[in-house]
């Protein structure tokens, strides 16, 4: 889960082998935050960590840091 009030990610990313396995905890982690507004759940496929981290690299740093932190802060926040 990614919280934009924070910048940052506030769980580890998780590896899946079986894209069941992956997503289920996405669907269960879309139930536990339905509610909630600031966060963004995803499910990434990918060959590898490594890529995801060039792909989605936003995900990893702080949004102080990211070069979306311009428009992070400046878009209005939607609610669900």
């Amino acid at each position: 889960m990614y919280s934009y009030a924070d910048g940052a990610l506030v769980e580890d990313p998780r590896q899946f082998s079986r894209s069941a396995e992956a997503t289920e905890a996405y669907n269960q982690a879309e139930r536990a935050y339905r509610d909630r507004t600031g966060f963004e759940i995803v499910l990434v496929g990918s060959d590898s960590i490594e890529t995801v981290m060039k792909t989605h690299g936003h995900y990893f740093h702080r949004s102080d840091d990211s070069v979306f932190s311009d428009f992070l802060t400046a878009a209005p926040r939607l609610s669900a």
